[in-house]
């Protein structure tokens, strides 16, 4: 164990201690006439003695380590272990971690220093973990007040874990504690008076990933903003690395995915955050991917145990994962078996009574599971005969072999019987059956090799489910992945891709509801059916299925269907071409089942408008490249070669460039492996014409190269008639393009490649995601920056810098007010600068932290009416490019163009709160993402542009008396606390006297009776500000202003009388440091936030 660092002269230590190990800066000791096999003899009798009657408390640690300073007879004690294998650890774990690191430091003071700090952080890591086994709050209650106190970030920010580590400041490691909270990740190191303190916020963060080099045996590297972090000397810091990628993912989906957080319940309330609730998320979620099942199951229970095997005759053991609707079994090696069952097939649930501790579940079919040494097993049967409902058979012995019958049926009939009742009763236009066996229907007449092939095949896969079971809860073994290595018959490829993908599952659950969703889409009319109908020609159209009526009608029933399903998909390209293959093999309603599980499921956010997924599943194959095929990566000079080439085969997984009679078996193995079988086949494909690619000069050579390849890949077992298969012949002229089988590419890609694990491609979709979404929003960004820009006198970094800042105010909003029902989350189908808008509180805040007017009195009156003034559409959001006209007007504009805008900002609409109805009406118009665009809206918003650029100072309307009160005053307020604050109040009262008796001799000459004495003895006394005076007049008599006609002031009157007094000119054109203010609104914003 780890020791408060304490110092032991080694002088008086050697004589009970001898030394087995030692280095520069550490040795370890073993205690004098100690022995592991017992005994001691006399010497250790005298030791073991004198240990007692020197330490009454407790008998001395037989090994210890003690940390070294040359030149010194001090040394510090570190660790102890009561047997060799402890201490071994403890040193095994310093010179990995510590020896490496110190040789960086410049003197030995600073050396020790650094070893005490790193072991009593790890002694408060392993107390912490102590703590949190036995749910004692206290550790964390003192952490979470070290946290707020630190860091002062507000109280709703919730403090999810904390760690002790160091980080890298320079080449000079630090001690502190990292702290992870919902929306940031912190750091807090104090030692020798200096202190080192940085919040990172997870939304900000493009890169987080594990690595190693000389110094750092093992660190965390976190890049944001184009800086880089490393953390390293974690206790445990696989664990730590897992969660910070927990919550960098979930604040990218809850900033950048708004479908996703709109149908995420958890993500919903991030203040419900904590370690163990992350945890047990991360585990369901891997459950669920890893069993191909429904998003909202939850992994209840896990439990060790063996299953038997029948056909095998042995106990195999792994874990048994329990969930609310299936029993999962997989063994430790994954491949070796893994079983499905869904409670739902369940019809008896029994124990025996012997000691194996066995729980049997009978499911229909006359199929049984037996698993063993099952912990808490008579637990286990109660909960699962409550959650199934199983009228279960009084506890008996049952004997060691639970036989599986072969005639057993499949247990997806009942569901197919419940499915075509509904649609029976819904529809009568959906087919039921699959357009292969329509249009390609097998009979003893049209027997070949190739039918015989093909009925082998079938044979096979006949003796599988005769050993394994046939249907959902089939055992799943490595021979039923090299059957489908070697590609599923045409009879049953439907059946099992509903099985390997899951969709069975989705379709048992949801009996009829496909007819449903047919009849309620039938003549819907919207962008995405427009899409459909110009796609549909274009689906395989040289396959007899899709040159009439029953093919096209059937791919425009699933298409539309699922687009009605899912809005927020809707229709991609692409999707076309993937479900007319599902449709050959699968019936229409099972067609749509496999399409909802592979665009929600097994492909995620591939067919959105910014197909995410696969340019995060590219970014992966790319890792998977320069790991795999190095000598590929060196020869081509840009990967995003890659990235273009195999955009369209992760799409349509190779179906847009294999013939259709070698994509299926691809789609074979895509079904059972997920996206491992693509990643695997790309990597193989490359690899197989890796000596052509190095002898391509650029990228449309390599392009070429690929696709000649494609072309020569021929499925020789294919049952398909030569009308319908695709491969061409090669010419005579490419003759070294050898034909190549598809199963022979696909068994190779498994042998080459199938060492890749699916948690190593999780972990590799999770860095990769974070590295694509931030991308996008710096393209955004850039996109944003180069429309703005043409209107704006501000500089290009300095137009990045305000951007910066306006999201990153719009994103404390989505940390900390979840209910704000102004604020809209993040939609990418939105043009550019719509998609980030913030509302009048947001920039309150930004008026407060960049206006060079914010020291005025009536500093939150001015943002407010700036704000209705920008807010011309009156929805109470406005753009960045709103803003940022704004703010240039207020650091470059000229003196004309500041007046004008303080003018505009004191007459009405902007004084008048907006119309509520005018509000309504304006958010619905037009409408955007649904049915067609009204090219009239948007034609008079553009014409309404042109105008705004066009407006004249001579358009401004007259400002009336209250008006220019308020006018006076604000100047007043501006003026306060300048240098030249005396000579701009008297200016001030001398313009306002002299536009006073312009008017007055006007108004004589209209109405000699009339006066404007009054006012100008109200605003202008002792050449200052007389708030409380004008207010108190107004007060006494309040029929004055109608009994006396109302007098006003044009702009162009206003301005000619500034113009004449210099301190007003010179105050209005000081110029601003832009680059001074946005510095310091970037390091106050987040503390501005914290106050309010």
């Amino acid at each position: 164990m780890w020791l408060k660092p304490e110092e032991v002269l080694l002088k008086n230590a050697l004589k009970l201690w001898l030394m087995e190990r030692s280095n520069d800066y550490f040795v370890l000791q073993r205690r004098r006439g100690y022995v592991e096999e017992g005994g001691g003899g006399l010497t250790g009798l005298l030791v073991g003695t004198l240990d007692s009657v020197l330490d009454s408390t407790a008998k001395v640690a037989p090994f210890r380590i003690l940390h070294q300073t040359p030149d010194s007879q001090v040394y510090l004690s570190i660790a102890c272990g009561a047997n060799r294998e402890e201490i071994t650890k403890h040193w095994d774990w310093l010179e990995q971690n510590i020896m490496k690191t110190l040789s960086v430091f410049d003197s030995y003071e600073d050396i020790t220093h650094f070893v005490q700090g790193k072991i009593r952080g790890l002694i408060a890591e392993e107390g912490r973990h102590s703590f949190a086994k036995e749910d004692d709050p206290e550790k964390f209650r003192e952490a979470l007040l070290k946290f707020g106190k630190c860091f002062g970030l507000p109280e709703q920010e919730k403090l999810v874990t904390y760690y002790s580590c160091s980080y890298w400041k320079g080449r000079v490691p630090c001690q502190g504690w990292l702290y992870l909270s919902t929306n940031f990740l912190s750091f807090y190191s104090f030692l020798l008076g200096s202190e080192i303190k940085l919040i990172i916020s997870w939304d900000a963060v493009s890169k987080l990933e594990k690595t190693s080099n000389v110094l750092l045996t093992e660190s965390i590297h976190v890049c944001s903003q184009g800086e880089n972090h490393y953390f390293s000397m974690f206790l445990h810091i696989n664990e730590t690395y897992l969660l910070m990628e927990q919550l960098a993912n979930y604040a990218i989906k809850r900033l950048f995915d708004k479908e996703t957080f709109a149908n995420d319940p958890i993500l919903d309330d991030p203040l419900q955050i904590t370690k163990r609730g992350l945890e047990n998320r991360a585990h369901s979620e891997q459950f669920s991917a890893f069993f191909r099942l429904p998003k909202e199951e939850t992994l209840k229970e896990v439990h060790e145990c063996f299953l038997w095997v029948p056909f095998s005759h042995f106990n195999t053991h792994g874990k048994m994962c329990v969930s609310e609707n299936y029993v999962c079994f997989a063994s430790h090696d994954g491949n070796l078996c893994s079983v499905i069952i869904p409670l739902r097939e369940v019809v008896a649930i029994d124990k025996t009574n012997d000691s194996s501790k066995s729980v049997i579940i009978s499911i229909k079919g006359k199929t049984a599971f037996r698993f063993s040494e099952v912990k808490d097993f008579e637990q286990l049967v109660a909960k699962l005969r409550l959650k199934c409902g199983a009228a279960s058979t009084q506890c008996h012995d049952i004997s060691t072999e639970v036989p599986i019958s072969s005639d057993s049926t499949d247990p997806s009939d009942n569901t197919e019987v419940r499915s075509l009742t509904c649609q029976r009763e819904c529809s009568e236009t959906v087919n039921t059956e699959a357009l292969m066996t329509v249009f390609h229907p097998q009979s003893l007449e049209t027997l070949n090799s190739k039918m015989l092939k093909e009925k082998m095949k079938e044979q096979s896969w006949n003796i599988l489910f005769a050993e394994c079971g046939r249907g959902v809860s089939m055992f799943r073994t490595k021979k039923t992945r090299d059957l489908v290595i070697r590609g599923i018959p045409e009879a049953l490829r439907g059946e099992l891709w509903m099985l390997f993908s899951g969709a069975v599952n989705d379709m048992a659950a949801n009996p009829g509801y496909y007819a449903e969703l047919v009849e309620q889409s039938l003549g819907t009319c919207n962008l995405a059916t427009e899409e459909i109908e110009r796609d549909l020609c274009r689906s395989l159209p040289e396959h007899p299925a899709f040159q009439n009526d029953t093919g096209i009608s059937s791919l425009r029933r699933v298409l539309t269907a699922y687009a009605y399903k899912n809005p927020k998909i809707g229709y991609c390209q692409a999707m076309n071409i993937l479900t007319s293959v599902l449709l050959l093999y699968a019936k229409e309603e099972e067609a749509f089942w496999l399409l909802v599980a592979v665009c929600e499921r097994m492909l995620p956010d591939y067919f959105n408008r910014r197909i995410i997924g696969a340019l995060v599943d590219q970014a992966v194959f790319e890792e998977l490249i320069r790991d795999h095929l190095p000598q590929l990566t060196e020869h081509m000079t840009d990967m995003t070669f890659f990235s273009s080439v195999s955009l369209s085969w992760f799409l349509t997984l190779f179906i847009s460039v294999l013939p259709i009679e070698s994509a299926v078996n691809v789609v074979d193995c895509f079904f059972y492996d997920g996206i491992k079988a693509i990643l695997q086949l790309g990597l193989a494909i490359l690899d197989y014409n890796l000596d052509r690619l190095l002898t391509c000069k650029d990228d449309a050579e390599a392009v070429t190269a690929l696709n000649r390849f494609f072309d020569s890949v021929t499925n020789k077992d294919s049952p398909l008639p030569s009308s319908v298969r695709q491969s061409s012949n090669v010419s005579g002229e490419k003759g070294n393009y050898i034909r190549v089988d598809i199963t022979d590419l696909i068994r190779e890609s498994n042998e080459k490649y199938g060492n890749i694990r699916y948690e190593e491609i999780h972990s590799m979709r999770c860095r990769s995601r974070l590295y694509v979404i931030q991308t996008l929003e710096e393209t955004t960004k850039q996109n944003v920056v180069r429309v703005v820009s043409q209107d704006v006198n501000l500089s290009l970094h300095e137009l990045n810098e305000l951007y910066v800042l306006f999201k990153k105010e719009l994103f404390f909003s989505y940390y900390w007010c979840l209910s704000c029902p102004v604020l809209k989350y993040h939609d990418p189908s939105l043009p550019y600068l719509e998609q980030y808008q913030i509302d009048c509180q947001q920039f309150r805040m930004l008026y407060q932290l960049l206006s060079p007017w914010a020291h005025a009195a009536n500093k939150d009156s001015l943002a407010l009416w700036t704000f209705r003034l920008l807010d011309e559409n009156c929805d109470c959001l406005i753009n960045f490019k709103d803003f940022s006209s704004a703010i240039d007007t207020m650091y470059n504009g000229s003196f004309i163009d500041k007046l004008k805008l303080l003018f505009k900002l004191h007459i009405p609409p902007v004084s008048k709160p907006p119309n509520v109805k005018k509000v309504a009406s304006l958010k619905n118009s037009p409408e955007k993402g649904k049915g067609k665009v009204d090219i009239q809206a948007y034609l008079s918003q553009w014409e309404d542009e042109l105008s705004k650029k066009e407006e004249n100072i001579k358009d401004l309307p007259r400002m009336n008396q209250s008006q220019f009160i308020q006018f006076s005053k604000t100047l007043y307020n501006l003026f306060h606390g300048d240098p030249e604050e005396e000579s701009l109040y008297q200016a001030i009262a001398f313009v306002t006297s002299l536009l006073l008796r312009m008017e007055e001799v006007g108004r004589k000459l209209h109405s000699p009776t009339a006066s404007a004495k009054e006012f100008s003895g109200t605003v202008c006394a002792s050449g200052g500000p007389s708030e409380g005076k004008t207010e108190s007049h107004l007060k006494k008599d309040p029929s004055s202003l109608r009994e006396e006609p109302q007098w006003s002031f044009a702009f162009e009157q206003i301005l000619a009388s500034l113009l004449n007094e210099p301190a007003l000119v010179r105050f209005f054109e000081k110029p601003v440091d832009v680059k001074v203010k946005l510095e310091n609104a970037k390091t106050s914003q987040l503390s501005c936030r914290t106050k309010i």
